[in-house]
């Protein structure tokens, strides 16, 4: 079986087009899929969020989706979610800024997909109301979150339900949060002694954390019973979060040859584990589509060449693929040319090139068949990258099993609302 004739083509110029390619698609990748992801070869390409707002849009109609979940913070996408089910903020505007992480909030290809979302749930006669979830650890590019806003969640939680207990937890954690500035200097990305992340403080707030999660685990009963199972549940997996961002700024804090590889390890658990708990929340209500950057969502070992260092790690999918199994499957997609980002024809020889000769402008390529290509794969060279988009990472023979589908696009423009491109 050659590649091509797993090619399923479709034009986003034509909605029937591309709902057809989906439901095909949707057919082939089979029943025991309950989390799909669908993977950018960049940021800022407008082509693939146009698509990722039809694919959702089509799963959702006809193939009992329920949520979709976004390279986005986790706590902020809470606020976007109670904008979609028609509470918390009255527009968009006022939700955008506060509700995504990364800029992503200015982004049109978002608002569309948002704005879909709350006129779907306004229709009475759509019973099971869909969900918008962050699932990205509460990190940025140059800093992490201060831990305050997460463990203020989990300390009202447990004071609406025990007023003392909560006082005497927040007794003893308000005075080691300290100030958020000092937790998010951006410039402890490059100087390791500026952060706090090993300092006396964040040690025993460390130890307090801890505390808490055991304090909610040996009262689950009492709780649940209390507040419901989805409220008690929101509330571990905070306080768990909150472990796990205490741990990012501990390694923020490091001296250390491995000290990206590891923030980089921890992002990407954490994100599976967002996942994770994303789709017990979904269980008995629908499936889950996942939105984010290839590197996050391939089943395969990541290494990123970033000038003379190599940086090695485990991303989500690969944690997802040992959690959920045959329930997780991956779409990666593949750029042909992208001019706005600085990116060429790809070089004969190239998957990109391989893929975007098919019949087009747009397919999807099932790559389950991997073990008849080993001759393609070790003939395989990488394309050249991108001139502007530093984001942008081309794919390799490695693609081929580290994703269960690819998507190819030939032309890529870029992102409406994205921030200004180099050059």
């Amino acid at each position: 079986m050659k590649l091509d004739e797993e090619a399923i083509a479709f034009n986003l110029d034509s909605r029937k087009s591309t709902n057809a390619s989906i439901d095909r698609l949707v057919s082939l990748i089979g029943q025991p899929v309950e989390l799909l992801g669908l993977g950018e070869a960049l940021h800022g390409g407008e082509e693939i969020l146009i698509l990722r707002n039809r694919l959702f849009q089509r799963l959702v109609e006809k193939h009992g989706y329920s949520a979709i979940a976004i390279e986005s913070s986790f706590s902020r996408g809470r606020l976007v979610d109670e904008y979609v089910a028609g509470r918390g903020e009255a527009s968009y505007e006022e939700m955008a800024q506060a509700g995504f992480s990364h800029g992503f909030g200015r982004l049109e290809a978002n608002r569309e997909l948002v704005e879909w979302m709350r006129h779907y749930n306004s229709d009475p006669s759509h019973r099971t109301k869909i969900r918008f979830y962050g699932f990205d650890s509460p990190t940025e590019m140059s800093y992490a979150d201060s831990p305050g806003h997460i463990l203020r969640f989990v300390l009202d939680y447990i004071t609406a339900l025990d007023d003392a207990c909560g006082k005497s937890y927040r007794q003893k954690i308000e005075p080691l949060l300290g100030r958020s500035s000092d937790w998010e200097d951006p410039a402890t990305l490059l100087d390791p002694a500026r952060s706090i992340g090993l300092s006396p403080a964040a040690g025993q707030l460390r130890i307090e954390v801890e505390d808490l999660i055991a304090e909610l685990i040996m009262r689950r009963p009492e709780f649940v019973s209390r507040s419901g199972k989805e409220r008690y549940s929101e509330a571990v997996h905070y306080a768990r979060l909150a472990r796990w961002l205490l741990g990012y700024h501990a390694v923020m804090a490091e001296k250390s040859s491995q000290r990206t590889s590891r923030l980089l390890g921890i992002r990407d658990a954490c994100m599976a584990e967002n996942l994770a708990y994303i789709l017990s929340c979904e269980q008995g209500r629908g499936r889950t589509l996942a939105y984010a950057h290839n590197s996050h969502l391939k089943k395969g070992k990541m290494q990123w060449q970033f000038g003379d260092e190599l940086f090695t790690w485990w991303p989500a999918g690969t944690h997802l693929k040992e959690i959920l199994g045959e329930r997780y499957a991956a779409i990666g997609s593949a750029v042909g040319v992208s001019d706005d980002s600085g990116i060429g024809r790809p070089e004969p020889g190239t998957l990109e090139a391989l893929l975007t000769a098919m019949p087009g402008p747009g397919r999807f390529i099932s790559t389950r068949r991997v073990q008849e290509l080993s001759a393609l794969q070790a003939a395989l060279s990488v394309r050249s990258g991108s001139l502007k988009n530093p984001t942008y990472f081309p794919l390799t023979a490695q693609s081929l099993t580290d994703f269960d589908w690819l998507v190819a696009l030939d032309c890529m423009g870029y992102s409406r609302g994205g921030p200004p491109l180099p050059g």
